[in-house]
Formats: structure tokens, C-alpha cells, sequence
């Protein structure tokens, strides 16, 4: 009986220890939309436009094969 109300004393401490105690909330939420992201921490928030993607660029150039000139793009 005695171990048994030391063991509940104890797990009654540590359980008040953390009750009481505070942490700072560093969470932050981002989401992704169509046109633009966003993200909220706790400092504030913030949005971002996408950037615009550029096609590739090809280069073709004549290249002779087997004595025919034939066109070749990468």
C-alpha cells in the first residue's frame, strides 16, 4: 500500500508540473492555392505570388548525317 500512494504522489507532481508550466506556440500554417501561398505563424502573416515559368528553351541546329543534312533540337 505504501509503494502504491508513493507511485500516485509522484505521478500526481509530475502531472501538476505540467499543468502549470507554459510553452510559447511556434506553430506555423502554410497552404498552397492557386494563384498564391500564404503562410500564418505568430509573428503575423504573409503571401507570396507563384512565379512565372518560362518555357524551355530549344536550340535546333542542321547536323550531317550519312550526307544528309537533317535537323536536330535539344
Amino acid at each position: 500500500m505504501r509503494a502504491f500512494l508513493l507511485a500516485a504522489s509522484v505521478t500526481a507532481a509530475f502531472a501538476g508540473t505540467l499543468a502549470l508550466t507554459t510553452t510559447e506556440a511556434g506553430a506555423v500554417v502554410c497552404a498552397r492555392g492557386v494563384y498564391r501561398a500564404g503562410c500564418a505563424g505568430p509573428n503575423g502573416a504573409a503571401v507570396v505570388r507563384r512565379p512565372v515559368v518560362a518555357p524551355p528553351v530549344r536550340v535546333c541546329k542542321s547536323v550531317l548525317v550519312n550526307g544528309v543534312y537533317v535537323r536536330r533540337c535539344y
